[in-house]
């Protein structure tokens, strides 16, 4: 069998004469699956994320209720700080 040529002189395969073997379907390459498994996995992961926000939300403090030096609000805390209040 002889080649066939294109327009710029570069030899052009035979469809039936392609190994298989040697040019699989894109989807048994394993670089696809990395390629589009990466952002695919930060989808799903975004979505657990968004769920588990939903589900389990932070509860709000108020001020009053908040007694503990540590869970006083940030300004007020950096205020007592650089007025040296007791």
């Amino acid at each position: 069998m002889t080649p066939t040529f294109d327009r710029k002189g570069s030899t052009m395969a035979n469809p039936d004469s392609i190994d298989p073997t040697l040019n699989p379907p894109w989807w048994r390459l394993p670089i696809v699956w990395m390629v589009i498994g990466g952002p695919a996995l930060v989808v799903v992961a975004s979505f657990v994320t968004l769920a588990l926000a939903i589900i389990y939300p932070d509860p709000v403090l108020e001020p009053a209720v908040a007694a503990g030096k540590s869970e006083q609000p940030a300004m007020q805390a950096r205020n007592h700080v650089a007025t040296q209040a007791p």
